[in-house]
């Protein structure tokens, strides 16, 4: 039986066992800074920046997902920063992808650096081949945001452990749904759920998942210290959104590799990028560890302006700066300042039916 169908379903239903005669079904929002301490011994709860049921309870889901233990945090900014504080110190040499998420970079370089971290950028590609002699931490992302290069996890992790370094991945464009790098030998896990895990546009969530318990202990204990809390509103949303994750990646992986193929046929659009796509260039390492090829596609037009005139002529593609949302959602990456082309674009494909949203880029992307 597919592995996947089965923690989605006991992903449904984590608390199911737990309820009592009367007990609300869905998962109840308990908004408490302070709880009822006659006595601390043997309390559940002591203040709630400790720990709080409504945040747990989406750990608990995100545990069966990742088969691990797990710490959120309210976005994934706040989950990054923290693996990389919790295993980092200074004199340590820390590697991370020159073409991976542009704010991991700026985070390392205007914070980490001045701590007396030595932060060296390395393109995605180049991890196949890379000499981690020296690094404490090596920090990968695949596939690659925005670029969508991949990198073989596994391989990564032997040469990195070799040498004594630890390895952090990004999995916020997979989810552990689709790809697995826990599995495949890294010590720590972080992802932004404010993508696909809630998958609604409507707020910020992250966590660390990890198997090593010093390491994990590490992780809470900076959450703890640092003040990086969620809310527990915020978590609400993300344990139900969580809830139709499985369903909503089987609809937008599908439409994306559609859509892929057919852009490749377009004129006036170049370089198609998609792991899964049959010549992509990542296309074997990509099939080996991922579980599909995602929801990302990757293409370029002639310039800014095509490029711009696609975004807003297309009315089912959101023009907005995140991805993995149930609306399809595109941006021109060269504003943000990535080293890619004027006319790239990252399309985040959603749950619109396919037809009617390849109609609808179709007739945009038309000179």
């Amino acid at each position: 039986m597919d592995l996947n169908a089965i923690k989605a379903a006991e992903l449904l239903h984590h608390r199911s066992k737990g309820l009592a005669k009367g007990d609300p079904v869905s998962l109840p929002i308990v908004p408490a800074a302070t709880f009822h301490l006659p006595e601390v011994a043997g309390a559940s709860h002591i203040y709630g920046r400790n720990g709080m049921s409504t945040w747990e309870a989406v750990e608990a889901q995100l545990a069966i997902l990742e088969a691990a233990e797990v710490v959120s945090f309210p976005s994934g900014m706040a989950a990054i920063s923290a693996a990389l504080m919790a295993v980092l110190k200074q004199g340590d040499r820390l590697i991370v992808p020159a073409d991976g998420y542009y704010v991991t970079r700026v985070f390392s370089a205007g914070f980490l650096a001045p701590f007396g971290v030595d932060v060296v950028e390395m393109a995605t590609r180049d991890y196949a081949t890379a000499d981690f002699s020296g690094a404490a931490v090596v920090y990968l992302e695949t596939p690659s945001n925005p670029g969508l290069d991949v990198v073989d996890i596994a391989d990564v992790v032997a040469r990195a452990h070799a040498v004594g370094a630890l390895v952090i991945a990004d999995n916020t464009t997979m989810t552990p749904l689709l790809q697995r790098p826990l599995d495949l030998g890294c010590d720590l896990v972080v992802a932004a759920d404010t993508k696909a895990p809630a998958g609604h546009s409507d707020v910020l969530f992250g966590h660390v998942a990890g198997r090593d318990a010093a390491l994990m202990a590490r992780v809470r204990d900076w959450r703890r210290l640092s003040g990086a809390v969620p809310g527990p509103f915020e978590a609400w949303q993300v344990h139900r959104g969580l809830e139709t994750l499985e369903l909503r990646l089987e609809r937008m992986c599908g439409s994306a590799a559609v859509i892929a193929e057919r852009l490749q046929a377009v004129i006036g659009v170049s370089a198609v990028r998609y792991p899964w796509l049959a010549g992509d260039a990542s296309e074997a390492v990509a099939r080996r560890q991922m579980g599909s090829g995602g929801f990302l596609i990757g293409f370029q037009m002639a310039d800014a302006a095509r490029a711009e005139r696609f975004l807003s002529e297309c009315p089912y593609v959101v023009q907005s700066t995140s991805f993995g949302g149930t609306h399809s959602s595109g941006e021109r990456r060269a504003r943000w300042g990535d080293a890619v082309a004027e006319g790239f674009i990252r399309l985040s494909v959603g749950i619109e039916p396919v037809e009617v949203l390849w109609a609808a880029m179709a007739e945009a992307l038309r000179d």
